[in-house]
């Protein structure tokens, strides 16, 4: 996504809440890249899963 998103744009990514996206190693990296923004799916987050299944749609 870094080599493909044109120089000047933010790239907003919407994770789920594992564990593993909250490391050290990978906040570390966000910090290293600050033009990605990670931002959080609350827990049982029901509403996640029909615009998963949308996307899925799409590039298919």
């Amino acid at each position: 996504m870094d080599r493909t998103t044109p120089e000047g744009l933010d790239l907003h990514l919407i994770l789920d809440n594992l564990a593993t996206h909250k490391i050290a190693r990978v906040q570390r990296w966000v910090l290293r890249h600050p033009r990605f923004h990670f931002h959080f799916a609350p827990t049982s987050s029901s509403w996640l899963n029909q615009v998963e299944r949308w996307f899925n749609d799409l590039t298919h």
